[in-house]
């Protein structure tokens, strides 16, 4: 399993690591348990994460902070704040369009659609169906790998009060 993990760079499901490996789905996870708890251990720089509906290794965030500089590209982990607010906006309310952002943030948001689409962190969902035809956005699996989501389902839930004041800012 650990030679699949090292030779493969997406995630994996339980199916494909047990076609790949010719073991059976029950065998397939008691290795990523014994695995998960191998790397879960002070003394290894890599965990077994899951993501994307499958595993993969990944080096540990506190262990990746001291080789991000070579093996990482600059500033890949950091959005501006402005950035995050209009991703936020994007992945709870997707699919929605350009001006319904411009709406909730009272700002002209070009420069962090483009800076988003560059990093592929949303895409084009289609175009809503009323005059003009605008195009509505959503997240993409990059988003989802770079927050270490399973799905978008596993974005933090807005309390009572915030969930109200995001649908007022909508309006």
């Amino acid at each position: 399993m650990e030679t699949v993990f090292f030779l493969e760079s997406e995630p994996q499901t339980i199916e494909s690591l047990s076609k790949i490996t010719k073991l059976a789905t029950h065998v397939v996870e008691e290795c990523l348990g014994r695995l998960k708890e191998k790397y879960s251990n002070a003394d290894s720089g890599i965990e077994l994460s899951q993501m994307l509906g499958g595993w993969i290794l990944t080096p540990k965030r506190e262990c990746f902070d001291f080789v991000k500089e070579r093996y990482g590209k600059k500033n890949e982990g950091k959005l501006s704040k402005s950035a995050i607010e209009t991703l936020s906006i994007i992945a709870y309310s997707q699919p929605i369009t350009r001006a319904e952002i411009e709406s909730i943030r009272h700002v002209n948001v070009d420069n962090m659609m483009r800076i988003l689409l560059d990093r592929k962190f949303i895409c084009e969902k289609g175009k809503k169906d009323i005059p003009g035809k605008p195009t509505m956005y959503g997240t993409t699996n990059e988003f989802l790998e770079f927050f270490h989501l399973q799905s978008i389902n596993d974005l933090p839930k807005l309390d009572d009060s915030e969930n109200e004041r995001f649908l007022k800012l909508a309006k």
